[in-house]
């Protein structure tokens, strides 16, 4: 009795958990360089003298989907698409090395190269800082070059930093931005090449992504009508016993 309860309860909670996951995912169908989430489940024995009986049902891997996604040509110049393996380096809110493929570049007032979120973008010797009001180009090797009005030659300025860990040492934080899982820095990596006037869309399968949450959503309600099951043996086992 207690192990169909104990699997039931704890098979709804983290079912819950994969519906706030699909849901993020498809929120973010449309983000530039997105990752699908993917979660696994499995059941996990409880430990204790009197608990021999008791499963849990827990979250195994939470990771992601590094499948690259569509390609979309803006022929804007600071757009820029990793082609292939590999990440762009950004400076993170806590000053931290992360990484994403999301290549919609800006320029901000005082000339800092970052996303549209403002993070910096980051260059071999850190943060890119690029003339204002030049004409950028960005080469497939991440060399930025600008020209300044009047100038008729392109001049290097800045490389952006280019990495490519293997996937099983990225994990993705709170933020979307990816880390290393020990916390080291990527080193840069030269055979990383970008698509100028490009931009990486995300990998969510919106189809795959709402037939999950429906899937998720029976599931569940399969979790609650265990749960009532298992209520109902528990009233009739103690009728019984009163009986007797």
């Amino acid at each position: 009795m207690d192990r169909l309860i104990y699997t039931s309860m704890t098979g709804a909670k983290h079912l819950l958990y994969r519906q706030d996951t699909l849901a993020n995912n498809l929120a973010n169908a449309n983000t530039t360089g997105f990752r699908a989430e993917t979660v696994a489940l499995r059941a996990v024995p409880a430990r204790g003298a009197e608990a021999g009986t008791r499963v849990f049902t827990v979250e195994t891997t939470i990771g992601s989907d590094f499948t690259p996604g569509p390609m979309q040509s803006t022929g804007r110049a600071l757009d820029v698409a990793v082609q292939g393996q590999g990440w762009l380096a950004v400076q993170a809110s806590d000053g931290s090395e992360a990484y994403t493929r999301a290549g919609n570049l800006q320029v901000s007032s005082e000339g800092v190269l970052q996303l549209p979120n403002g993070l910096p973008v980051l260059g071999d010797g850190g943060p890119i800082t690029l003339p204002l009001n030049a004409s950028i180009s960005i080469g497939d090797d991440g060399t930025i070059s600008a020209k300044l009005a009047g100038q008729s030659t392109m001049n290097q300025v800045g490389r952006l930093k280019l990495v490519n860990p293997p996937a099983a040492e990225l994990i993705k934080g709170g933020d979307g931005l990816f880390r290393t899982k020990d916390g080291n820095e990527a080193e840069a990596d030269p055979s990383v090449r970008l698509a100028s006037g490009q931009l990486e869309g995300s990998n969510v399968n919106v189809v795959d992504a709402m037939i999950g949450m429906i899937a998720t959503a029976r599931q569940f309600e399969m979790q609650m009508k265990l749960l009532d099951n298992a209520q109902q043996n528990e009233q009739k086992a103690n009728g019984l016993i009163s009986g007797s």
